[in-house]
């Protein structure tokens, strides 16, 4: 399944885009605390998901940064990208790739009469300008 269909099985299943009701929805729990200069990551541990936020980013970030991490607790539930980061030469790219496309599928497709510009993806939901061109203007 791709992407884009999961995302909108999600979007339907559940009435809303907001990664933090998603997760809710999907009893993951989202942790806010200091992380340095770390957005946040996911993590699972005994059948628990849950998503780490920096409790020290702009709301908008942390919008976003749930969205991606939603998207590794969905895409990659099993894989855990810190530790293969840290002590594999594993190549985490593609699952990267992934939860940034998931990220901002879920947040800025089309819905409805409204899209997110580009300035809005860039400025307020720190989003760079070309990994939005890259994944909606190939």
């Amino acid at each position: 399944m791709t992407i884009k269909k999961k995302i909108e099985q999600l979007v339907k299943k559940y009435e809303t885009n907001n990664p933090f009701k998603i997760a809710n929805e999907l009893n993951i729990t989202i942790v806010y605390e200091p992380l340095g200069s770390i957005s946040g990551y996911y993590s699972k541990s005994h059948r628990f998901k849950v998503i780490h936020i920096n409790e020290n980013l702009p709301y908008e970030k942390q919008l976003s940064t749930c969205a991606h991490e939603l998207g590794h607790a969905i895409l990659h539930p099993n894989e855990n990208t810190a530790f293969l980061k840290a002590n594999t030469y594993y190549s985490t790219e593609k699952i990267e790739v992934e939860a940034n496309m998931f990220a901002l599928e879920l947040l800025f497709a089309q819905r409805g009469d409204y899209t997110v510009t580009i300035k809005e993806a860039t400025e307020q939901y720190g989003v760079s300008e070309q990994l939005f061109y890259k994944n909606f203007y190939p």
